[in-house]
């Protein structure tokens, strides 16, 4: 095509090349338009399901512009359904039936217009109710794929939902999930690590329970056990909310790792032999069950690095409660001093 639009052209018509489902070519195959975009040879328009971000290479996305066409609306579908009824006459389906019709649509036009084609082939001379819609039409199949964009989007929303303590929101997209066939456990992995990352400390309970829904769900399975995976999402999005542990955590790894040609200090290493013993190992090591109040304030970092403070909890939840240990400990620090 590419050829013929440079070689031959019509009238100096310009070429427009249009790739349906353009995301299964390859990289390689994607990289083939790149010269001919660039040149003016042809306009290229392609259409995917996929996201451009991970389907598509670079190179390629940077010389296009990103167009989203989004579902249709109610009125969209309805407009359809006028304009149909306008040039072949009325369903006559009740309003209760149209409001179906439509859902049950999920926005999409072509399958819209498969259900009313199925419809015209009813020769009731009353209303078509929702009790003949329940009969007559079949189900669009949810559009969700677990190796595609849909499937990060709901679990992304659902994870969020719960941060944001909205526990009908995080009802909504569980629900989104399940229905679409979402594997539970990969729902359950998700509660737990929610657990951790976005409640931690402030309610330790937290992680006891979103641990009893996978464990739930493995001995009893769907869809029994799907209400008590509702049951531990409710409480995680009702359960307040830290992230100290998490970013601790990911400040210590930081440090841990810059540091990581750093030996422990000498009186907290073991001594099992008399060589490690003369060498200094274990040496003026104070054994804390043994020192006043069960805290001998010795240094446990490497010596040739500072104290550091990871962990800064919230004036929330439990976390309040190990707030107050730390500062504790901080003036049992001061008074060995």
């Amino acid at each position: 095509i590419a050829y013929d639009a440079k070689n031959s052209p019509f009238f100096n018509l310009p070429t427009i090349l249009f790739v349906d489902e353009i995301h299964r070519f390859n990289r390689a195959q994607q990289d083939s338009f790149l010269p001919f975009i660039e040149d003016g040879t042809i306009t290229l328009i392609g259409a995917t399901t996929e996201n451009p971000s991970f389907s598509l290479n670079n190179a390629l996305t940077s010389r296009l512009r990103v167009l989203i066409l989004s579902t249709l609306s109610i009125n969209d579908l309805s407009n359809i359904l006028d304009n149909y009824e306008k040039k072949f006459g009325s369903l006559n389906l009740t309003n209760k039936a149209k409001e179906y019709l439509f859902e049950q649509a999920y926005g999409d036009a072509r399958h819209l217009i498969n259900m009313i084609e199925n419809l015209k082939n009813l020769t009731k001379k009353n209303k078509i109710d929702l009790d003949v819609m329940f009969e007559f039409l079949q189900k669009k199949p949810i559009n969700h794929d677990k190796k595609r964009e849909s499937h990060y989007n709901l679990i992304s929303a659902f994870h969020k939902s719960i941060r944001g303590s909205d526990v009908d929101a995080t009802l909504y997209w569980l629900l989104r999930m399940l229905n679409a066939k979402e594997d539970p456990l990969y729902i359950t992995r998700r509660l737990i690590r929610i657990a951790s990352e976005d409640i931690g400390l402030a309610d330790p309970n937290a992680l006891k329970v979103a641990y009893l829904a996978d464990e739930t769900y493995r001995r009893v399975g769907s869809p029994e056990a799907e209400l008590s995976i509702a049951q531990t999402a409710v409480y995680l999005a009702l359960a307040p909310k830290s992230n100290k542990l998490y970013l601790a955590f990911e400040e210590a790894k930081k440090i841990a790792a810059k540091t990581a040609n750093l030996m422990p200090p000498m009186h907290i290493l073991n001594a099992p032999t008399k060589l490690m013993k003369d060498l200094g190992y274990a040496n003026n090591y104070k054994y804390d069950h043994d020192e006043k109040l069960s805290f001998s304030n010795q240094n446990y970092f490497p010596e040739d690095m500072q104290k550091q403070r990871f962990y800064n909890p919230k004036d929330i939840g439990f976390e309040k409660d190990l707030k107050k240990r730390i500062e504790y400990f901080e003036k049992l620090r001061k008074l060995k001093k």
